[in-house]
């Protein structure tokens, strides 16, 4: 039996470490496309900040763990699937046979339709090559416009600040971290940034990037506010690598539909990672997720279907965790809610708190400054649990999480 996994990030290793555990005899391969062992990509702000080398972001430390473990890594990009015969195609023409399939290809960054944006010092920050190049420019005092206070927008800022650069973040949102933070909690984010003397425009759109000199000139706002930079990092999303899979047969919306055992719509291909959409943990719905957790649990159940198995995925969370300058924020699950939750706000202290509620079930929580047993609301989630009388006193006093959690937990035979 033949597996191969296109796709060498969290998502492809954890599979074809689990198809190794239980298919001893199987043959598989892992396919990168890019001259590097397999690596983590949340590893690269820590790269980028001089507190790792480059072999602190490989997923598996040790030179020969894949060989040992008889997974045979390939570099290569794959340019097409012929699902009819059961082979893939690699941009030089090679072919592969497989018997079963998964594409673990993860996402790209967004390249923003912005006149200027493919000049020389505007990079995006995605790969190991991309961080060498931004580290070799960005020196103490440089100038350094960021376009994107996303999550992933939030995690180069902080590696960027420490670096010593002057830094501005522009975000067409309307608050930092918009996917992941209520209006009240991105504003706060906001603010503790702008203390830390990061300039941030929020509702802001870069409108063209010019050379100027040997610098850069960036123009933002409708009113073309110029802002003169060293370097342009642009941070403004990522989208599914899914183009290859044209003509392959399998169902694409946004990025590749699954089902909760991680299959697609053509028999022996399966989907795990952020390529993907599968269904969401509270609709059921197909939504992208692009976080590790949920990457490296589809791809351990993907391996398990791969191998004759039959599990499934419990439902696509949202679990993002970020420290932003030193101020740590976290959401789960369905954290914009459906009208019916709390909200604690402390802004002298940088203290927030959000819980949303089903019924009487914890569906979604944000919060800023806690760092205590966050844990326990990720549960509450993820268990569905029923909270009866506890609802209203977290209605009344939400920083009663723990105490909540304990009360409700199943309580061992």
């Amino acid at each position: 039996m033949k597996h191969i996994i296109i796709g060498n990030g969290p998502a492809g290793v954890v599979a074809a470490e689990t198809l190794r555990r239980l298919r001893p005899e199987a043959e598989i391969a892992l396919i990168g496309d890019e001259a590097e062992p397999p690596y983590s990509r949340m590893a690269i702000p820590y790269f980028l900040q001089g507190n790792i080398d480059a072999h602190g972001t490989h997923l598996r430390k040790s030179h020969d763990h894949f060989a040992t473990h008889g997974i045979h890594l390939i570099e290569g990009r794959v340019a097409c699937i012929d699902s009819a015969v059961k082979q893939i195609q690699f941009q030089s023409g090679e072919r592969l046979h497989y018997d079963k399939l998964l594409i673990a290809t993860g996402s790209h960054p967004v390249r923003p339709n912005i006149p200027g944006i493919d000049l020389a010092n505007v990079h995006t920050c995605w790969t190991l090559d991309d961080a060498r190049a931004i580290a070799a420019k960005a020196k103490p005092g440089s100038r350094v416009v960021q376009l994107g206070a996303g999550f992933i927008g939030c995690i180069i800022m902080e590696a960027l600040a420490a670096r010593g650069v002057q830094l501005t973040v522009v975000e067409l949102g309307d608050r930092m971290v918009p996917r992941m933070m209520t209006p009240q909690a991105g504003a706060m984010i906001k603010r503790w940034v702008e203390a830390k003397g990061v300039a941030v425009h929020v509702n802001t759109a870069i409108t063209a990037i010019e050379r100027n000199g040997d610098a850069l000139r960036v123009k933002v706002g409708a009113g073309g506010t110029a802002l003169d930079a060293d370097l342009v990092i642009s941070a403004a999303g990522v989208r599914p690598n899914v183009d290859f899979l044209a003509g392959s047969g399998v169902e694409i919306g946004l990025g590749i539909r699954v089902d909760r055992g991680m299959r697609t719509s053509v028999p022996d291909i399966y989907a795990a990672g952020d390529v993907t959409e599968a269904p969401g943990f509270h609709s059921g719905a197909p939504q992208l997720n692009a976080i590790q957790p949920n990457a490296a649990d589809q791809g351990r159940i993907a391996a398990i279907n791969m191998a004759g198995g039959n599990a499934e995925l419990q439902g696509s969370l949202a679990i993002n965790v970020l420290d932003t300058l030193g101020l740590i924020s976290t959401s789960f699950g369905h954290w914009q809610g459906k009208g019916d939750g709390v909200e604690l706000v402390d802004e002298a202290r940088f203290r927030y708190l959000s819980l949303q509620f089903e019924d009487d079930v914890l569906i979604g929580a944000t919060c800023i400054g806690w760092t205590d047993h966050v844990g326990a609301l990720r549960g509450l989630i993820q268990t569905r649990t029923k909270l009866g009388a506890w609802k209203a006193r977290l209605k009344a006093d939400p920083t009663q999480f723990m105490a909540a959690y304990l009360a409700t937990a199943p309580k061992a035979a």
